[in-house]
């Protein structure tokens, strides 16, 4: 008796429904969430991130692979948009960047003015000069560490890029909150950095976390704000800021 198989419809539309469930399964977005407190010496048992004044961002964390993780190198992803800290209106946006090392950024003078970038501090020393309204210089950073920026007309511009050996990382909301995105199941050593903490606290701050399924949302990271800390930097020689030259007109007085 001749014996007849699966029609060979059936079989394409399985095989097309398993390959639609592999690729669906390889792009699932493998989150981890992360709340971020704020507290600060006076007050060392309150936090202060859930105050509604408060504005907790600007708080970068990432992951380093420990031997049980996902381990390799991991090169910075490609076809995504250049990141990218614009000059606008007398400030860097945004405030704090978070790259992977080896990630170019660009940094477009949106300001119908001259602006200067330099930083000479930790990461990436670089100064990229004078530049117009409508340009844009690039700054690639190779190595890890947080660059300080400044520009040496506007004393009031600074701002921050951090760069890490790592591709999971984010920086928090005005709430606090933190996600990072597809991070593997494995051991990691959980990184802090806030421009208003001192190193020392920062490092007390980390710990080693162990993410799986179902460990995605891990406990809060506390950080102590330090309360000495000021905006007020010297210029790109080491001087203080000339003051404007002052519009107003001009009076002799007896």
């Amino acid at each position: 008796m001749r014996r007849f198989g699966p029609p060979r419809r059936l079989i394409i539309l399985a095989l097309v429904c398993f390959g639609a469930c592999a690729l669906l399964a390889q792009t699932v977005v493998r989150t981890v969430t992360i709340n971020v407190e704020i507290a600060n010496s006076r007050t060392p048992k309150k936090s202060v991130a859930a105050k509604e004044s408060v504005d907790a961002s600007n708080i970068v964390l990432w992951l380093t692979p420990l031997a049980t993780a996902a381990g390799g190198i991991f090169a910075p992803s490609s076809g995504h948009p250049q990141p990218q800290i614009a000059q606008i209106n007398k400030s860097f946006d945004p405030h704090v960047l978070v790259i992977q090392v080896g990630t170019p950024v660009q940094f477009p003078n949106k300001d119908p003015f001259l602006h200067n970038v330099f930083s000479l501090f930790d990461g990436k020393r670089f100064d990229l000069g004078f530049y117009e309204a409508g340009s844009s210089k690039t700054v690639h950073f190779d190595r890890a560490g947080v660059s300080f920026l400044f520009c040496n007309i506007h004393p009031e511009m600074s701002g921050a890029v951090v760069a890490v050996d790592t591709p999971f990382f984010g920086v928090s909301d005005r709430n606090g909150r933190v996600t990072i995105q597809n991070v593997p199941d494995g051991r990691y050593q959980l990184n802090v950095w806030y421009e208003r903490s001192l190193p020392e606290d920062l490092k007390a701050a980390g710990r080693t976390v162990t993410i799986s399924d179902a460990t995605r949302t891990l406990e809060s990271v506390r950080v102590l704000e330090n309360p000495n800390f000021t905006l007020e930097h010297k210029n790109k020689y080491g001087q203080d800021y000339i003051p404007p030259a002052s519009t107003a007109p001009g009076y002799s007085h007896p």
